[in-house]
């Protein structure tokens, strides 16, 4: 009895060892996480306030160190993310990294158009001002932007003459969300709440129980009676919008959740207390119902550094403040808010600055059109409804006229111009298959999408689908093709508005996804750099593979 009882006390006391000896290592490991250049810190706040000390994953060779996030701190995946292995069977570089760090900067059409302006510049374009006289050159690079949430960047073939054609990738800078209306503050029950209207067609329910902030534009009056245009973005969650306890709401499951977006879908800014609050709007606002709240305010002037008062107008969008991240796990996807249509947004214009040191061949123009206002018809200054990438054309045929001489210069351009439409396309949902046709299901991970629709909500041809897959053909590139269902509705994009706009042919294709639309949006990391490689190869080769087709002769 006195030996079985050592025994067991033995074999205890190894086992209590062993579990002490597995959680040192467990503790190892992660402090093995926390030294640089591995992992970053940064201070974000918590509900109460209070400064605290937050981590982010590993981030991939040459990020920045508040980008780039894995869903995973595995060594397997970093060391796979690190060298960009398996990201596709090319063996040309991987953008994916690139692309989280511009997603995670452009929370809004203003910052994704600020973002692409800076890496233009970084890339030698030159910044052009639509009310300058232009002088350009063949071999030039330029750019300009609109609203700054429009723009358009092209780079000149060194052999390029008057009449040759446009070789254009357009798409568009927004994505649904919620924005402040022009009277924001408002009460209920006790909080303060803010008022917000929705920007074209969300799956709002997503954006429930998020945590929430604020981005946009504002202008500011400074000391001397000018005003300045902004940028803000306030990157700790400043709101929430609650769902109802089940307790509350029995049937939601069974009957479907169905807010009214009017009442329901108001986010939470602070609990109210009503002296604190009045003596505060006192001090910032002269008229007894202030159009916003001084919370807000004071939160939006700190990030600016300047003071309430400054605060003339503003035009701020509801941004979800998770990151954009790998996940899956193989790594394989790409988590993420707006990736319609950022992600074509990223691979047209890395497409386009990458490609700009190939001219000295090239005959044509090269042009990326990036449009606002696409999710709510186009129909805007800064859209594709607007005349802008055709003035642009316009212009640049006029500048360089004086190479040589002959009839309706713009008119010959265009018809021998190409456009490429880039919206996400509708990925196969595991789930839900059979809301696409039995035919046309586009996987992730296999390849952009050309979009068809007999009537013409794409502006996809027999002619330029053909052309586009040469393009695709030329390394070896997938595409899928995708067609809509005859008893189900089709969305459109900005193809059809610039086709019809002057005649000009183009093809319409997206990068496969899910959950379009949603706050949190997913879709595959081989078809960001199969997108890219497409692009680039419609740059560097469609003059050539133009020349060999003849429809109208």
């Amino acid at each position: 009895m006195h030996r079985t009882r050592a025994v067991s006390n033995l074999l205890y006391k190894i086992l209590l060892h062993l579990s002490i000896l597995e959680s040192l290592t467990m503790a190892l490991r992660c402090l093995q996480l926390l030294r640089p250049p591995h992992l970053s810190l940064h201070k974000i706040y918590s509900p109460l306030g209070l400064p605290r000390v937050s981590t982010t994953w590993p981030r991939l060779s040459g990020s920045s160190p508040s980008s780039r996030l894995l869903c995973s701190s595995s060594d397997q995946f970093q060391s796979s993310q690190v060298t960009n292995e398996g990201v596709n069977q090319n063996p040309q570089k991987s953008i994916v990294g690139d692309l989280l760090d511009y997603l995670n900067e452009s929370w809004t059409q203003f910052h994704a158009t600020a973002e692409a302006k800076k890496q233009l510049l970084a890339a030698g374009f030159e910044l052009l001002n639509e009310n300058d006289d232009w002088d350009l050159q063949p071999g030039g690079r330029y750019f300009f932007t609109r609203n700054m949430s429009c723009l358009i960047a092209f780079s000149i073939g060194q052999k390029y003459k008057v009449g040759n054609g446009f070789h254009i990738i357009a798409a568009h800078t927004d994505s649904p969300c919620l924005k402040l209306k022009p009277r924001s503050a408002s009460s209920k029950s006790g909080y303060l709440t803010v008022n917000v209207q929705t920007y074209g067609g969300g799956l709002w329910h997503t954006w429930f129980d998020r945590d929430l902030s604020l981005a946009g534009r504002v202008i500011l009056r400074d000391g001397k009676g000018s005003f300045q245009h902004r940028l803000v973005r306030v990157k700790r969650p400043l709101l929430r919008v609650p769902t109802l306890a089940i307790h509350l709401d029995r049937t939601v499951n069974s009957d479907g959740f169905k807010p009214n977006l009017e009442t329901h879908l108001v986010p939470l800014l602070a609990t109210k207390n009503e002296e604190i609050q009045t003596k505060s709007e006192d001090r910032t606002n002269s008229n007894k119902s202030p159009h916003h709240h001084s919370l807000l305010l004071n939160a939006l002037s700190e990030e600016m550094g300047c003071k309430c008062e400054e605060i003339m107008a503003m035009e701020l969008n509801v941004c979800d403040t998770q990151p954009s991240c790998l996940g899956g796990v193989k790594n394989e996807f790409i988590f993420s808010g707006r990736l319609d249509n950022l992600a074509s947004c990223y691979c047209a214009l890395r497409s386009l600055i990458d490609s700009s040191d190939g001219l000295s061949d090239e005959t044509a123009v090269r042009m990326v059109a990036l449009f606002d206002n696409e999710e709510v018809g186009s129909n805007s200054m800064q859209g594709a409804g607007a005349t802008t990438m055709f003035q642009a054309i316009r212009r640049i045929v006029d500048n360089l006229v004086h190479q040589s001489m002959g009839e309706a210069a713009f008119e010959r351009a265009i018809r021998s111009s190409f456009l490429v439409s880039a919206d996400m396309a509708h990925g196969v949902h595991p789930n839900f298959s059979d809301k696409h046709e039995e035919h046309h299901r586009p996987g992730l991970q296999k390849g952009l999408v050309i979009k068809h629709n007999a009537n013409q909500r794409y502006a996809t041809s027999a002619v330029t689908a053909f052309l586009f897959k040469q393009v695709a053909e030329i390394h070896g590139l997938p595409v899928q093709e995708f067609v809509v269902r005859n008893d189900m509705g089709c969305g459109s994009t900005i193809g059809p508005i610039l086709a019809s706009g002057v005649g000009i042919r183009t093809v319409d294709c997206g990068i496969p996804q899910l959950s379009m639309h949603s706050v949190r949006e997913i879709c595959g990391k081989e078809d960001i750099d199969n997108a890219y490689q497409i692009f680039s190869s419609f740059f560097d080769n469609f003059s050539e593979i133009d020349k060999k087709l003849s429809v109208d002769f």
